[in-house]
């Protein structure tokens, strides 16, 4: 289910009259508008507002002719029918977000701020999931600047805000609700955002922040000036068209959207949870796998230890016809008499390395390091390419982001340059690609025959005569115990890197040929139920 579409799907039955039924008994809004308008006249009078503060408020009233029109303060009057979105229920008015207001709409100012003082400045940021205002990054006001703030000037419960400078967060609202006073002291605004206070003895605030909510998108583009810094002016903000319903209606449609809102929300944490659960299933998935724990072990099996010796011969083999080069720090896994684990080094050298080993493995398994059952492992071209519109494709970390290669994203390199890195490395189908920064760990399986060249942020992967599958290996990539291995292995400052020597040396837990096929088999079966779910879930 789309929650998000469905908050505003409510929004839209909402602002058009169709969430809640219309009570023919209700008083209509036309009578508080009038109500708003006389209350602001006298608080006029009573030094309470400022002539400037409904100066722009107009009245919007339908003709004998069935249009709507506007009559401004001078007495003017202009048609805005054209202007009008949709046609409303009976009961109903149309009138500027300004005369719903208690004074007119502006930016809050533009303080000093200093380390620590009795009161926050909200710094223009709001929380889009809810549309509340995030004070936890508010900064200290100055105490010369908090001098020059009055009573009126903090926010109030059930102002509304909208974020007016800027680009990413430009248009976005917020609304200041009780459960925003974590702090316990008062917040004034600053001069990135605008201020709506609606007539609350008239008006519920929240049901106005839902209408403006809706059409936040109308806000968002609705920005003048450069493209790094817009601006939504605040005269574009005070002449926005409002429905307006009866006060008991507007009462209906909050505790319904309400509703509707905590439903949707706690669905969506539900999803989130779902997510994290199903994440950690696959996580467990793998770590069954990898210890031999998600199918049954067959005794008649060969073991990997004959497995091993036939890819040292192979190896042996590849040298002697000069495909490959020996390795001169080759080793050997073993466990010894006293069921310790050694490794023997091409040097004659042996060490324990039972302190290095993460679990134990069933019977007929053996430990190796990746660089044993490999041929020589490298990396793609240390040079930036010079790439071209067309020509061979050449591949890197951000083609290799969820374990499946992007082909359609790719650069291309000429067929001049081609022919010199495919020289010294000549990827194939069945290799394996390793991320060692970007999406570092993350490892993809070359899946089509195409011809082309890769860059220094992948490293190759091709085992000895695919004797220990490919596929079984992304599996032992992928899981929690070679993940922590990767990431403790990187090195340098800024973008760390996962080296070749410590890809290298990656420990592997090696099954049977027959279970290996048996592993990653059971492994992608799981996976595609997975993928069922979570797509159940979008």
């Amino acid at each position: 289910m789309d929650t998000k579409a469905l908050r505003q799907k409510i929004l839209d039955l909402a602002i058009r009259g169709k969430l809640v039924p219309q009570d023919p008994n209700d008083e209509p809004a036309s009578v508080l508008l009038e109500r708003i308008r006389a209350e602001k006249q006298q608080m006029v009078k009573d030094g309470k507002l400022k002539a400037k503060d409904i100066k722009n408020d107009t009245v919007i009233f339908k003709g004998d002719d069935n249009l709507h029109y506007e009559q401004f303060a001078d007495g003017t009057v202009k048609c805005i029918e054209d202007e009008i979105p949709f046609e409303l229920p009976e009961g109903w008015e149309w009138c500027r977000l300004q005369t719903l207001c208690v004074k007119e709409i502006k930016r809050g100012k533009a303080p000093k701020y200093e380390e620590k003082s009795d009161t926050l400045v909200f710094a223009q940021k709001c929380n889009t999931k809810a549309g509340y205002i995030d004070i936890s990054k508010a900064k200290f006001l100055d105490q010369s600047t908090l001098k020059k703030y009055t009573d009126e000037d903090y926010l109030s419960y059930n102002d509304i805000i909208i974020n007016s400078t800027g680009t990413g967060t430009l248009g976005r609202i917020g609304i200041y609700m009780e459960s925003d006073d974590a702090y316990g002291i008062k917040i004034v605004p600053d001069s990135h955002i605008t201020i709506v206070r609606a007539m609350s003895s008239e008006m519920n605030s929240r049901y106005v922040y839902y209408f403006l909510k809706y059409h936040q998108s109308y806000f968002e583009n609705s920005g003048v000036g450069s493209t790094n810094q817009k601006e939504l002016k605040p005269e574009v903000i005070s002449t926005f068209l409002v429905a307006v319903p009866p006060i008991e209606e507007q009462n209906n449609i909050v505790s319904k959207i309400d509703i509707a809102n905590n439903y949707s929300f706690d669905l969506d944490n539900k999803k989130e949870q779902l997510k994290e659960l199903i994440s950690a299933i696959k996580s467990k998935i793998l770590d069954l796998a990898i210890r031999g724990k998600l199918v049954p072990q067959d005794p008649n099996d060969e073991p990997a230890s004959v497995l091993l010796e036939r890819i040292r011969a192979e190896k042996e083999e590849l040298i002697k016809q000069g495909k490959i080069k020996r390795d001169k720090k080759e080793s050997v896994i073993f466990k010894g008499d006293d069921n310790s684990y050694y490794e023997k080094m091409s040097t004659g050298e042996v060490k324990c390395i039972d302190d290095e080993l993460p679990f134990v493995l069933p019977e007929g398994w053996e430990w190796a390091r990746l660089k044993s059952i490999c041929e020589p492992i490298s990396d793609g071209t240390h040079q930036t390419p010079k790439y071209t519109d067309e020509g061979y494709i050449f591949l890197s970390s951000k083609n290799v982001t969820s374990g499946y290669i992007d082909w359609q994203n790719v650069m291309y390199i000429s067929e001049s340059l081609h022919n010199k890195l495919y020289e010294r490395i000549a990827p194939q189908k069945n290799d394996i690609l390793l991320a060692k920064n970007g999406t570092t760990g993350v490892a993809a399986l070359v899946d089509k025959d195409y011809i082309f060249d890769i860059y220094v942020t992948l490293a190759l992967i091709r085992t000895i005569g695919y004797q220990v599958h490919p596929k079984y290996i992304l599996c032992v990539f992928a899981s929690n115990t070679t993940q922590y291995y990767f990431k403790k292995s990187l090195k340098g400052i800024g973008v760390p890197n996962l080296h070749l020597e410590q890809i290298r040396e990656t420990l592997v837990p090696v099954p049977p040929k027959n279970e290996q096929v048996k592993i990653y088999e059971a492994v992608e079966n799981l996976n595609r139920f997975i993928e069922m779910v979570e797509a159940s879930l979008n």
